[in-house]
């Protein structure tokens, strides 16, 4: 579960310096890489928080 934790914080991480990129030079690439590692990064961490809700559930 850390592990995981830190996975999603490098990746928020790797985002936003991706972003930063982006601001920095104007260039497309960075902006739509950061994007994608966004999208990806909050699904698993939705998907990770719903596996933890269901297994306190049952």
């Amino acid at each position: 579960m850390l592990l995981f934790r830190w996975a999603i914080l490098l990746l928020l991480l790797v985002a936003g310096t991706s972003f930063v990129f982006y601001v920095g030079t104007g260039q497309m690439k960075y902006r739509r890489f950061g994007w994608t590692v966004l999208k990806w990064t909050l699904l698993a961490a939705f998907g990770f928080f719903a596996v933890l809700i269901a297994e306190r559930v049952v």
